[in-house]
């Protein structure tokens, strides 16, 4: 747009000026053109919104109505929490705390406290004082020899072609200011995960991007290669994403430039589509194997995978043999049915999936049943944005919480849904370099380390508020939740504990 904006000025000073050749006052009209084109060109060099940087001018309509569009919302359209897949309510958070601006609520809550389903935090008497540097998590297993200490909230994978460089430097920049992790996503380790620095997750799909070789198999030659990165800090074996499990990842071909062909090994023009399943292994045995060969390439580090939970006997048995062989992941990473992606089938997408709760609870409770809870760390992903959010995952048994959305929109995604189509207007989830340029990378990647950094402050707050000293200490008798009108159940009541060993001989 901004060559169009370029076009459309020359044009109209020539039109303007013909036309004033032949009639003098016309030429008054020279004087709003000049004041547009100097806004145009103010728009096309400031640093700070992508979307009037690529929109020069036009894009300022969408901050003039943004003004005034709350009020719209309330009175004739919505209130501030409705909307999906994310809230008005929650995309401003994120905005606010990215920015360092104001993020408090004035005249009190905006909830109704009385609706089923409502939640709240038990707190304390007495507080007590939780030092944010303090909440980070050591990851690494008995047969783990370069544990990992991660921050306690980190980047989910969003893959480098879903993304674009600039989005992907700036997130890997948050991290690095932020001392956090960057999940890779399926599509490999590019350049821009690499350049600025920041600690790295690297999730390994179906495709095997980044350690396959020319037919699509896995290349343990490749992977050693890579997983040897000292800025490699974990490996993720990704057997399904909340978003479309059991389907593989789409990348569709408009995204695919050469560079993203080559980091990948595969071909340009066709839309490329992992396989539902992975080839290196074919049950739970070959899976346990796969991750004690991937430890020992990568000279130790913790390796994991990542699951949507769907037919539970399948993880139950996996955690059978897990107790039969003693290999042991060092991380289960548990996605939820709501997760996001930049391209899914409706189906798949809406229907498919156990969400994030109930899979959160089911794997934490599977695996004290099958008392090997102590060997695993839990992380999780699904719609993550606030610090309640976060207590409430850790209440339910994680260890770890990242965020993909809340990344996002840190980096600022406007919610405009056109990651599938190569068009986003930000220069988030585009390959188009036109749209890209207007992603300001030192400016976003500082808005990613404000976020995460606010998020893990008032997380730490949450806590001292419940007089706890840990995050170890967070369990579900912390959080209340209104099942009816007159009934009030903790978390623990609604989601009981499984007794460890209690699942070991069924």
């Amino acid at each position: 747009m901004r060559l169009e904006f370029l076009f459309v000025s020359l044009s109209l000073s020539v039109i303007v000026g013909g036309i004033g050749y032949l009639w003098k006052p016309f030429l008054l009209l020279y004087f709003p053109l000049t004041f547009l084109f100097l806004l145009g060109l103010l728009d096309m060099y400031q640093p700070k919104r992508a979307v009037l940087k690529n929109f020069p001018v036009i894009g300022r309509l969408r901050y003039m109505f943004e003004g005034i569009r709350p009020e719209i919302q309330q009175y004739f359209v919505e209130n501030n929490t409705d909307g999906t897949p994310l809230s008005r309510e929650y995309r401003n958070i994120v905005y606010q705390r990215a920015k360092l601006e104001l993020d408090t609520l004035p005249f009190g809550t905006q909830r109704d406290v009385y609706r089923m389903g409502y939640e709240w935090i038990n707190h304390s008497m007495y507080p007590t004082h939780i030092k944010p540097d303090s909440l980070r998590i050591l990851i690494g297993g008995p047969d783990c020899n370069k544990k990992y200490s991660c921050s306690i909230f980190n980047i989910a994978g969003m893959s480098y072609g879903a993304l674009s460089k600039n989005a992907i430097l700036a997130l890997n920049g948050g991290a690095r200011l932020g001392k956090f992790f960057h999940n890779t996503g399926e599509g490999g380790i590019s350049p821009y995960h690499k350049k600025p620095g920041g600690d790295l997750v690297w999730q390994i799909g179906t495709g095997y991007f980044g350690c396959r070789d020319k037919d699509g198999n896995f290349s343990p030659d490749l992977y050693e290669k890579t997983a040897s990165d000292p800025r490699v800090k974990m490996i993720e074996i990704k057997i399904s994403q909340g978003a479309k499990p059991a389907h593989g990842g789409m990348l569709p071909a408009e995204k695919i430039t050469e560079e993203i062909a080559n980091i990948r090994n595969i071909e340009m023009g066709v839309d490329i589509i992992s396989p539902p399943k992975h080839s290196a292994f074919k049950n739970n045995l070959g899976l346990l194997e796969f991750i004690k060969k991937l430890r020992a390439l990568s000279g130790g580090k913790p390796v994991g995978i990542k699951i949507c939970v769907g037919e539970k006997k399948e993880f139950s048995d996996l955690c059978r043999k897990m107790c039969e062989t003693k290999i042991y992941p060092d991380f289960i990473s548990v996605d939820g049915g709501e997760g996001g992606t930049g391209a899914a089938p409706l189906e798949f997408s809406n229907c498919v999936g156990t969400p994030l709760d109930e899979g959160l609870i089911y794997i934490h409770n599977i695996l004290l049943g099958h008392d090997i809870r102590d060997h695993i760390k839990i992380l999780c992903s699904g719609k993550i944005i606030t610090a309640f959010q976060m207590f409430n995952k850790l209440a339910l048994g994680a260890d770890v919480l990242t965020s993909a959305r809340g990344m996002m929109l840190a980096l600022g995604c406007i919610q405009a849904r056109k990651c599938n189509s190569n068009t986003c207007p930000t220069g988030v989830a585009t390959q188009d370099p036109t749209l890209v340029v207007g992603l300001n990378v030192s400016n976003k990647a500082n808005r990613v380390y404000n976020y995460h950094k606010i998020n893990v402050e008032y997380l730490a707050k949450l806590m001292g508020a419940c007089g706890v000293k840990s995050h170890e200490e967070i369990d579900r008798t912390f959080i209340n939740k209104r099942v009816s009108i007159s009934q009030i159940k903790t978390y623990e009541e609604l989601f009981p504990y499984t007794p460890k060993g209690s699942l070991i001989n069924k």
